[in-house]
């Protein structure tokens, strides 16, 4: 299984990245997490006549606006996953005098909003909601034989280390700088990302999201790494363009 992060950045674009999108490949399918600008790279990396399934954590902008990309791509097929609401908010955002309408995309495209808790189809996953200024989804998937999580837009919570139990991989936001917190748009700092690896007991933890107002260059990603290594040695800062293998 291979995992690219597309965009990094959390609420606008820098020279340190685009904003927040990872790719996953599995054997039988594409996912994409979160549709922030770095979207419009997944065609470098798409390469097999698989379906594509889109699953979008929450509606802040840097999380979706990247939908209006979607038109230059020619998948197979794509499957748009989301919390309630979500076909509303994509039709919305997608609204003729705003961009290119779902039905009107290069290929078949369905939206779906889905309930928390776990699901069988198109593979296994599960949805919880996490800790954030607005309802936001966290993820578990379940597929070829690894766990990987993720989680964004959150602070530490219960349900983000549920979904990271035993994982191989946690995706994991790192939106604050070390010993910041903020109980009214909660997010995580590197420190509270590694607390989570250690509790959940994961094998790799990447941070990504990373506040582009806070993290202005790689070298404080770098330093956030250093940080996170002191509690999970095994913590990779990402960047865009980063590709790990599980």
């Amino acid at each position: 299984m291979k995992v690219t992060f597309l965009g990094t950045n959390g609420w606008f674009d820098t020279d340190c990245g685009n904003t927040i999108c990872t790719l996953i490949e599995t054997k039988t399918a594409y996912i994409i997490l979160d549709a922030g600008n770095g979207i419009h790279k997944a065609s470098r990396y798409i390469k097999k006549d698989l379906p594509v399934y889109l699953f979008l954590s929450h509606f802040h902008i840097d999380h979706i606006e990247g939908l209006h990309i979607l038109a230059k791509f020619k998948f197979k097929s794509l499957e748009i996953i989301g919390q309630s609401g979500t076909r509303a908010t994509v039709k919305e955002f997608l609204a003729p005098r705003y961009s290119i309408p779902v039905h009107q995309l290069p290929f078949p495209c369905n939206v779906i909003g889905i309930k928390e808790g776990w699901h069988r189809s198109p593979f296994k996953y599960r949805a919880l909601q996490l800790v954030h200024a607005s309802k936001c989804f966290g993820y578990r998937f379940e597929i070829d034989g690894k766990v990987i999580s993720y989680c964004t837009d959150t602070g530490y919570c219960k349900n983000s280390a549920e979904l990271s139990a035993n994982a191989d991989l946690i995706i994991s936001e790192c939106a604050l700088l070390t010993g910041q917190t903020s109980n009214s748009w909660p997010h995580m700092n590197p420190q509270l990302a590694a607390k989570l690896a250690v509790e959940s007991k994961a094998k790799i933890l990447v941070l990504t999201h990373f506040d582009a107002a806070l993290y202005t260059t790689t070298t404080k990603r770098k330093k956030a790494q250093e940080q996170a290594r002191m509690i999970f040695p095994k913590t990779i800062s990402a960047y865009d363009g980063l590709i790990i293998d599980i």
